[in-house]
Protein backbone atom coordinates (compact mmCIF):
# COMPACT_ATOMS: atom_id res chain seq x y z
CA UNK A 1 0.00 0.00 0.00
CA UNK A 2 1.26 2.99 -0.58
CA UNK A 3 -0.86 5.73 0.41
CA UNK A 4 -4.85 6.77 1.96
CA UNK A 5 -6.90 9.70 0.77
CA UNK A 6 -10.46 9.59 2.36
CA UNK A 7 -13.54 10.90 -0.24
CA UNK A 8 -15.75 13.00 2.12
CA UNK A 9 -19.88 13.27 0.75
CA UNK A 10 -20.73 16.86 0.57
CA UNK A 11 -23.40 18.75 -0.23
CA UNK A 12 -21.87 21.72 -1.21
CA UNK A 13 -18.15 21.41 -2.57
CA UNK A 14 -17.07 25.17 -2.96
CA UNK A 15 -18.41 26.15 0.30
CA UNK A 16 -16.34 22.97 1.76
CA UNK A 17 -13.24 23.96 -0.43
CA UNK A 18 -13.58 27.58 1.30
CA UNK A 19 -13.95 25.99 4.59
CA UNK A 20 -11.05 23.69 4.42
CA UNK A 21 -9.00 26.64 3.17
CA UNK A 22 -9.22 28.10 6.56
CA UNK A 23 -7.56 25.11 7.41
CA UNK A 24 -4.71 25.83 5.36
CA UNK A 25 -5.22 22.98 2.46
CA UNK A 26 -4.91 23.92 -0.69
CA UNK A 27 -7.36 22.88 -4.28
CA UNK A 28 -5.04 20.28 -5.93
CA UNK A 29 -7.95 18.66 -8.67
CA UNK A 30 -11.73 19.07 -9.61
CA UNK A 31 -14.22 17.71 -11.53
CA UNK A 32 -14.99 19.72 -13.93
CA UNK A 33 -11.34 21.42 -13.84
CA UNK A 34 -12.85 24.72 -14.46
CA UNK A 35 -16.24 26.48 -13.29
CA UNK A 36 -17.94 26.59 -9.68
CA UNK A 37 -20.09 23.21 -10.25
CA UNK A 38 -17.33 20.90 -8.98
CA UNK A 39 -18.84 17.10 -8.32
CA UNK A 40 -15.69 15.98 -6.93
CA UNK A 41 -12.63 17.92 -5.54
CA UNK A 42 -9.01 17.04 -3.93
CA UNK A 43 -7.19 18.89 -1.17
CA UNK A 44 -4.25 18.65 0.14
CA UNK A 45 -1.52 20.58 3.16
CA UNK A 46 1.47 18.89 3.84
CA UNK A 47 1.17 15.08 3.11
CA UNK A 48 -2.35 15.19 4.06
CA UNK A 49 -5.15 14.72 1.09
CA UNK A 50 -8.49 14.36 1.00
CA UNK A 51 -11.50 14.68 -1.75
CA UNK A 52 -14.87 16.02 -1.50
CA UNK A 53 -17.68 14.59 -3.62
CA UNK A 54 -21.17 15.41 -3.86
CA UNK A 55 -23.64 12.72 -2.95
CA UNK A 56 -25.58 13.70 -6.28
CA UNK A 57 -22.19 12.05 -8.62
CA UNK A 58 -23.16 9.10 -6.68
CA UNK A 59 -26.36 8.49 -8.79
CA UNK A 60 -27.64 5.27 -7.78
CA UNK A 61 -24.46 3.90 -7.58
CA UNK A 62 -23.19 2.61 -3.95
CA UNK A 63 -26.25 2.75 -2.06
CA UNK A 64 -24.28 1.87 1.18
CA UNK A 65 -23.03 5.37 1.24
CA UNK A 66 -25.14 6.69 3.65
CA UNK A 67 -26.81 10.11 2.16
CA UNK A 68 -26.72 11.87 5.35
CA UNK A 69 -24.27 15.13 6.59
CA UNK A 70 -20.99 13.84 8.35
CA UNK A 71 -21.19 10.27 9.94
CA UNK A 72 -19.48 8.54 12.29
CA UNK A 73 -15.94 9.03 10.49
CA UNK A 74 -13.34 11.13 12.66
CA UNK A 75 -10.43 12.53 10.64
CA UNK A 76 -7.25 12.27 12.37
CA UNK A 77 -4.54 14.51 11.86
CA UNK A 78 -1.24 14.93 12.86
CA UNK A 79 0.75 18.02 12.58
CA UNK A 80 3.65 19.88 13.78
CA UNK A 81 3.07 23.22 16.02
CA UNK A 82 -0.16 22.65 16.91
CA UNK A 83 -1.02 25.74 19.50
CA UNK A 84 0.51 27.83 16.81
CA UNK A 85 -2.10 26.64 14.34
CA UNK A 86 -5.17 26.54 16.99
CA UNK A 87 -4.21 30.41 17.29
CA UNK A 88 -4.56 30.93 14.03
CA UNK A 89 -7.97 28.73 13.31
CA UNK A 90 -9.69 28.80 16.91
CA UNK A 91 -11.65 32.09 15.88
CA UNK A 92 -12.51 31.10 12.21
CA UNK A 93 -14.11 27.61 12.77
CA UNK A 94 -16.54 25.77 15.38
CA UNK A 95 -14.12 24.04 18.17
CA UNK A 96 -15.38 20.94 19.56
CA UNK A 97 -12.77 20.65 22.08
CA UNK A 98 -9.94 22.97 22.74
CA UNK A 99 -6.39 22.02 23.81
CA UNK A 100 -5.90 19.24 25.94
CA UNK A 101 -2.70 16.71 26.49
CA UNK A 102 -3.81 13.01 26.12
CA UNK A 103 -3.15 10.02 28.43
CA UNK A 104 -0.93 8.61 25.42
CA UNK A 105 0.81 12.25 25.36
CA UNK A 106 -0.44 13.97 22.38
CA UNK A 107 -1.52 17.30 22.09
CA UNK A 108 -4.79 17.96 20.80
CA UNK A 109 -7.77 19.66 19.39
CA UNK A 110 -11.12 18.94 17.73
CA UNK A 111 -13.18 20.64 14.97
CA UNK A 112 -16.30 20.34 12.95
CA UNK A 113 -16.55 21.28 9.56
CA UNK A 114 -18.93 22.71 8.34
CA UNK A 115 -20.86 19.34 6.51
CA UNK A 116 -20.23 17.67 10.27
CA UNK A 117 -17.56 15.91 9.93
CA UNK A 118 -15.29 15.92 12.89
CA UNK A 119 -11.03 16.49 12.93
CA UNK A 120 -9.25 16.00 15.16
CA UNK A 121 -5.65 17.53 14.76
CA UNK A 122 -2.56 16.77 16.81
CA UNK A 123 0.63 17.00 18.01
CA UNK A 124 3.15 14.01 19.70
CA UNK A 125 4.80 17.31 22.11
Amino acid sequence: MESLSPNIFVKDIRASIQFYQLLGFNLIASVPEEGDNFVWAMLMNGNVTFMLQTFESLGDALPEVNRTDGGSLLLYIKLKNIRDFFETVKDQITILHGLEKTFYGATEFSVKDINGYVLTFAEDE
